[in-house]
């Protein structure tokens, strides 16, 4: 579907753009699916007992990180379903630190997250699936900004392969 391919810089705000661009592919079915990919590869490299590791004192531990992935992509599921069925409420943004903080990751088994992140990115794949092509072209303001309901897709894509860089690059190396 023609409505599924990589959204244009017009149709999404600067600090989506970046996280679209770190999207894989020309599909955003097919992008959600690679992010997980990277993901699970990513997952499978951190060493056994580290999931409450930080790499520096003021940074999140790995399950916060996690934990924010999903708390994210659930905002951004949101707000597609929102602008996909019409409402023209602007939608607040959110505090990804305070989240993080009253996240109980801590208190959490780190596979109970990663299941939590599967159930949730089947629920996008779900979700960007039922979407016509009108409805992936709708649009929406959250935190101030506009965007496309697709934008929203491939940013949820992009926002993993990110956060997997900064996995493999600040606390696995």
């Amino acid at each position: 579907m023609e409505a599924l391919v990589r959204p244009t810089t017009d149709e999404m705000p600067p600090y989506l753009a970046g996280y679209v661009a770190k999207a894989e592919g020309n599909d955003l079915l097919h992008a959600l699916q690679k992010a997980s990919d990277t993901l699970w590869d990513t997952v499978y490299r951190i060493p056994t007992g580290m999931a409450g590791h930080r790499y520096a004192p003021d940074k999140w531990t790995i399950r916060e990180l996690f934990q924010h992935l999903v708390d994210t992509e659930r905002v951004f599921q949101y707000r597609a379903l929102s602008f996909a069925r019409g409402d023209t409420t602007p939608l607040p943004g959110f505090d990804e630190n305070a989240w993080a903080a009253a996240s109980r990751a801590e208190e959490r088994e780190f596979h109970r997250i990663l299941r939590e992140h599967d159930q949730v990115r089947g629920a996008s794949l779900a979700l960007f699936r039922s979407f016509g092509p009108d409805q992936l072209m709708a649009k929406g303001t959250a935190d101030g900004k506009a965007c496309t309901v697709r934008t929203l897709g491939w940013a949820i894509a992009g926002h993993v392969v990110h956060h997997m860089t900064v996995v493999r690059e600040r606390y696995l190396s």
